[in-house]
């Protein structure tokens, strides 16, 4: 299997981002392992910032992909807009963020406070990337989309590394959305670990991107509503979709109960709260236990920026 980029954007990053994003704790309980019959190593994004994975390429694209005081445009979720909108002000960009009108509200206070300039447009993130798109072509600002920048991955990338230094695993879990966290940690394992087996997670209820990847070809469907906003594609980058078939063996689908599931097990057994697209790697692990059994299994918490009611039903129950 050949790739089509090599790692060397990965083992150059570490020393351009941000340390507080690097070096992230690896976590493990004996009653995570119990439940899901396998030996669990979850690698969490959690204690950084912004509250997840998204500073490492963020912070990576702004140092060496930007001309001086260049502005940008983006679209979010919330997430990828908080470590874009951190790094452009440290790094002395304008940051636009484009988010859908039923965003998080946790997430888009936060790239408020972190200087973006959030306009709201559209009812689910693929309408306000299009706005966004638009947007960057009226004012001339750089267009930023995450899945589709070298830099973005390469940075998310490190995760691997950071994991490969820790220990060995059998299978590498990973969450899938656009695709930069899966390109980054996959080419990185496919380089420097290639008996690990990588299965990439989607939401049952947004399952673009495995329609995608399995038949080869962009398929858009017509909703993505699933409580993981943070993996709630629709509409997948289709120049993107070879590279990242070739970083995974297995593409599966989770339904809502497990990743609610798994976000429980997460909060009882680690002592931590993520969101549900940072679940969907332990929720994988629920839905087929067989799958994993007996082996060691490495997982990104790729988040923790829950919804405020999400939180609430969590804690309680």
């Amino acid at each position: 299997m050949v790739l089509d980029r090599d790692i060397d954007g990965v083992l150059d990053a570490r020393r351009h981002i941000d340390r507080v994003f690097l070096r992230s704790s690896l976590l493990t309980a004996a009653a995570l392992d119990a439940a899901t019959g396998c030996q669990v190593l979850a690698k969490s994004e959690l204690a950084n910032p912004i509250g997840c994975f998204k500073g490492r390429g963020a912070d990576l694209f702004c140092a060496t992909a930007l001309a001086p005081g260049e502005s940008l445009v983006c679209a979010s979720a919330g997430n990828f807009g908080q470590g874009l909108a951190y790094a452009a002000q440290r790094r002395g960009h304008a940051c636009t963020v484009f988010a859908s009108t039923q965003a998080n509200p946790v997430k888009l206070d936060a790239m408020r406070r972190l200087g973006a300039d959030v306009r709201l447009s559209g009812m689910d993130f693929d309408a306000a990337k299009a706005s966004a798109r638009e947007h960057a072509v009226q004012t001339g600002q750089r267009w930023v989309e995450d899945g589709a920048e070298p830099a973005i991955a390469d940075g998310a990338g490190t995760i691997a590394l950071e994991l490969l230094d820790a220990a060995p695993f059998d299978v590498l879990v990973v969450p899938l959305g656009n695709g930069a966290l899966l390109d980054g940690v996959g080419r990185v394992v496919r380089a420097l670990a290639s008996h690990v087996r990588i299965v990439a997670v989607v939401a049952a209820n947004a399952p673009a991107m495995k329609l995608s990847l399995e038949t080869g070809k962009a398929i858009a469907t017509e909703h993505a509503e699933t409580i993981a906003d943070g993996i709630a594609v629709r509409v997948p980058i289709a120049a993107t979709l070879p590279l990242l078939r070739e970083c995974c063996d297995d593409i599966v689908a989770v339904s809502e109960v497990d990743l609610f599931a798994a976000m429980q097990l997460i909060h009882r057994t680690l002592g931590v709260v993520v969101e549900p697209a940072g679940a969907a790697g332990i929720a994988a692990m629920l839905a087929e236990p067989a799958r994993y059994a007996g082996q060691r299994i490495a997982t990104i918490l790729t988040g923790g920026n829950i919804a405020p009611a999400l939180r609430e039903r969590l804690l309680a129950a």
